[in-house]
């Protein structure tokens, strides 16, 4: 029988609302059925959120290391100071060193299989910063942390998910500004490779279809408000499609989403961060789940951000951080599942066994 997955949980920034739903989410306890729970915190800061919030009693298990977790528990390494200052809807410095800690310990186990996926709840981008950590937001780290010389092409793609909406970016966490001169072909063709790569392997979808958005408004209207779709994206959209990958468009976005286009695909590639996440937190906020495609190891989260104007109130909603962690399970599965398909050994046996045959050997020959 295969082992349960090990889910690891970072607490993200201490004076937010990452405790409030991560305990939350565990007052159900039939989670400790589905996968082994490694939450990478402070005990105090979750007591410090369970009573300030009064929220329903959760029974964290302290470990040194995400090796000794137990199964049918929740689990809890510390990885902050015991002294930890905790100022709900404060951004410090304190607050974004405790998360860092917390990431930085739970890729560590990732790499050396200690833990299974990743399931991040939010940072303040600006507190994390230090002279450790110098990146964007999670999706930056994370694939700067998993490039290596065995994978160095290894690209992270932001998606944002539910199970009726998928929308990926071809742009993160980037100015303005900054936008139009990252949007060049290869840029648009990777992306589309990479997401079809995502919904075929990650989510299980055959023969994905693809909407692209385009930069400009309604699509450049044929040059006059940009010529970025004539000469860039059209193009990028051609050569996916002659890698056989059913990509679309590009569509005008303002209309996209409002007339319920996106139902008739599998995902959109939008091509810079509100483009994208405007409208599909305005569609699924409660339980949009941030999903980090194209890196060797699973990473989810929830959709939304810290929450410092109601933290430690009891108000937050958990569901978008029970959704990402459901949904780092079945992709973890399917991943598992299409390595498991291809390495087809009863095929492999079969045809070693039908080239060694002798197709000479004459059947009507008596012993």
């Amino acid at each position: 029988m295969n082992r349960k997955i090990k889910v690891g949980i970072t607490h993200g920034d201490t004076n937010g609302i990452g405790y409030e739903v991560i305990l939350k989410m565990l007052e159900d306890s039939r989670i400790a059925d589905l996968c082994t729970i490694v939450l990478y915190g402070s005990a105090k800061a979750a007591a410090f959120y369970r009573k300030s919030g009064e929220l329903q009693p959760v029974q964290l298990q302290k470990i040194d290391t995400a090796a000794d977790a137990h199964d049918g528990v929740f689990n809890i390494i510390n990885v902050v100071p015991e002294d930890l200052k905790i100022e709900p809807g404060q951004a410090t410095e304190i607050a974004g060193a405790a998360a860092f800690a917390a990431l930085e310990a739970a890729v560590a186990d990732l790499r050396a299989g200690d833990i299974d996926v990743l399931l991040t709840a939010p940072i303040n981008k600006h507190s994390i910063q230090s002279p450790t950590f110098k990146f964007p937001g999670h999706t930056e780290y994370l694939e700067a942390s998993f490039r290596s010389d065995e994978n160095p092409d290894s690209r992270a793609l932001m998606v944002l998910c539910t199970d009726e909406l998928r929308v990926a970016l071809v742009t993160t966490h980037l100015p303005i500004s900054e936008v139009p001169s990252a949007i060049t072909k290869e840029a648009v063709l990777g992306k589309i490779m990479d997401f079809n790569r995502s919904l075929h392997r990650d989510f299980g979808v055959l023969a994905p279809r693809i909407a692209v958005l385009s930069l400009n408004p309604h699509a450049g209207e044929n040059g006059l408000l940009g010529k970025e779709e004539a000469d860039i994206i059209s193009p990028a959209i051609a050569e996916a499609r002659e890698k056989k990958i059913m990509a679309f468009g590009p569509y005008a976005a303002d209309g996209f989403f409002g007339s319920e286009n996106y139902k008739k695909f599998d995902g959109v590639l939008a091509m810079y961060h509100d483009q994208g996440l405007a409208p599909f937190k305005a569609l699924a906020m409660d339980a949009g789940v941030n999903f980090t495609a194209g890196l060797p190891y699973v990473r989810t989260s929830p959709d939304h951000g810290t929450g410092y104007d109601i933290a430690g109130k009891g108000l937050a909603d958990a569901e978008s951080m029970r959704s990402a962690l459901y949904m780092a399970l079945d992709i973890f599965r399917n991943r598992r599942r299409e390595d498991e398909a291809h390495r087809r050994p009863l095929r492999k046996q079969h045809y070693e066994k039908e080239k060694n045959s002798d197709p000479t050997i004459d059947l009507t020959k008596e012993d």
